[in-house]
């Protein structure tokens, strides 16, 4: 199979969607066929301005139907997405777009601040783009995307370009320190596309809510919606209510959440009140679920819940729990199988490898490393990290997981989270996952915290459920008698909240600082 490249796809799906609604926002809709000329008149834009092969695009963006029309251009331009997670700080963007070395900002008129403050850090952007603001409140030498759109004839091109070219340059999260730039090739994304359809089952016409960010793991599941002439409902932020209400106004089939959207959606008082029976499939990923809130979720959705694992340099799915996964034949089973990150997505490859590379036995924890044709071609600029994560064509994840005799792999922590304690590995997540058992545990983090005789022991940070009471002894009996002494917190602190990356994981590296800054080692 020959990949095709992001212009080409996004041409396939303008093609056979004519006049269907390909994007809304509230009240607005936009066609395939309207989408095809914002995104050609955009083309006439760049193409004005000299923005054309090679150039790196940022995005600074909230969700909206003109990101969609930004990206088609400048991959029909030949140009080089770079979006960026709007969460974290200026310094962190500067940092990006100057490793990037981009030369165009397209930014969403709430952000008008923020790229000001930046602005005269970024010596190399030649073209600061404003996406919803009025000409009267542009910056002195911005451009008004609004005014692009109506000031240029529709220009339409087939640019030349490789499959293996890089159509976009994708930031890690950085919680071990400066995020790195995964360098995606067009080739990647043809099969994460392709690999989504198949294993996320994006169904013909598919009604898909964007509740989570458009410039993340979000923006993965556009063109698999629009290729199969789907209509991408778009949501600016996400509140519960919000969500639900565009659920049952717009009749949608599918959405992506993270697991504290649905844990809001859970908590919702009002959530009876609508009528979500439209949906068919909840592409839920990102970080661990709690056990007992993914039971309690398809208690109420039912069976229609999709698990998805993977990372920035394999976009979104190694392995998936698919729907009937989530369907427990076998009740000794259960937890087993819904703790599990599922098997291994269509054209993904999945060992466990131990410190060495050799195969670890079944059942045994070991690395996961994987081989996929939607694997990053590098990390920009930095080739000794890219020679450590690829070797002899393996993608080595920092993930560690034991694969059961069935074939579904578990998850049991991030290699660099491991607490090494008297000698003995132990994984947070698998005492995380025996906190969350306890009725009045709401959300919980492991850490190691320094101890001068075993090197780490076993901390707990937890927050209760609202109107709880228990004790810290009686959660690391509770721990004990789940998964034995050595597994145990020896301590436990109780907290109001536990702080988020800006990708709504728990953020290991914050809650370790206030037990580590000090110390000599950090492990």
């Amino acid at each position: 199979m020959i990949p095709l490249t992001v212009s080409e796809l996004y041409d396939r799906a303008v093609l056979h969607g004519g006049d269907l609604v390909a994007l809304s926002h509230g009240e607005r809709r936009v066609t395939y066929g309207e989408l095809g000329d914002q995104a050609a008149r955009l083309v006439g834009a760049f193409s004005s301005l000299g923005i054309g092969h090679g150039d790196r695009v940022a995005f600074l963006m909230a969700n909206c139907v003109e990101y969609v029309a930004c990206e088609y251009a400048v991959a029909n331009v030949g140009a080089v997405r770079v979006p960026l997670a709007v969460l974290l700080g200026n310094d962190d963007h500067v940092y990006m777009m100057t490793l990037a070395r981009c030369s165009v900002v397209v930014y969403h008129r709430r952000f008008a601040s923020r790229i000001a403050a930046m602005e005269p850090l970024l010596d190399m952007v030649e073209h600061f783009i404003c996406v919803g603001g009025e000409d009267d409140e542009l910056a002195p030498g911005h451009l008004g995307l609004e005014e692009l759109l109506a000031t240029n004839e529709p220009v339409h091109v087939s640019p030349s370009v490789d499959p293996e070219e890089i159509a976009g340059i994708y930031f890690t999260g950085g919680t071990t320190g400066r995020p790195k730039g995964v360098m995606l090739s067009h080739r990647a994304w043809f099969h994460t596309y392709w690999m989504e359809t198949l294993d996320f089952a994006i169904a013909p016409r598919e009604g898909f809510v964007f509740a989570t960010p458009m410039t993340h793991a979000g923006g993965c599941l556009i063109l698999p919606v629009l290729l199969r002439q789907g209509r991408c409902i778009v949501l600016d932020h996400f509140e519960p209510q919000l969500l639900l209400e565009t659920i049952e106004r717009e009749r949608a089939t599918a959405t992506l959440l993270v697991p504290t959207m649905i844990y809001a959606l859970l908590d919702l008082d009002s959530r009876d009140g609508y009528d979500y029976t439209s949906l068919r499939n909840i592409l839920y990923g990102a970080a661990a679920i709690a056990p007992d809130r993914l039971k309690q979720a398809l208690g109420v959705f039912g069976p229609i819940l999709t698990q998805f694992f993977g990372q920035t340099e394999a976009p979104m799915a190694l392995a998936a729990l698919q729907r009937e996964d989530h369907v427990i034949v076998d009740p000794r089973r259960e937890l087993a199988v819904l703790t599990s990150a599922g098997r291994p997505t269509f054209a993904t490859q999945i060992r466990l490898v131990d410190d060495d590379g050799v195969e670890v036995a079944p059942g045994q924890a070991g690395e996961v490393v994987a081989r996929a044709p939607n694997m990053m071609s590098g990390y920009l600029d930095n080739p000794e990290a890219t020679a450590s994560a690829i070797r002899d064509g393996w993608l080595f994840t920092g993930d560690i997981a034991r694969r059961d005799e069935e074939g579904y792999y578990t998850i049991v922590d991030r290699k660099k989270d491991m607490i090494v304690s008297g000698g003995f590995n132990i994984f947070p997540r698998e005492v995380e996952d025996a906190l969350f058992e306890h009725c009045a545990v709401k959300q919980a983090a492991v850490i190691g915290v320094p101890h001068e005789k075993w090197g780490e022991e076993v901390k707990a940070v937890v927050v209760l459920r609202e109107g709880s009471t228990v004790s810290a002894q009686d959660l690391i009996d509770f721990v004990k008698a789940a998964k034995g002494s050595l597994m145990a917190p020896k301590s436990v602190d109780f907290v109001s909240e536990i702080p988020l990356t800006n990708l709504g994981k728990v953020d290991k590296k914050a809650i370790r600082a206030s037990y580590w800054d000090g110390r000599s080692r950090n492990v």
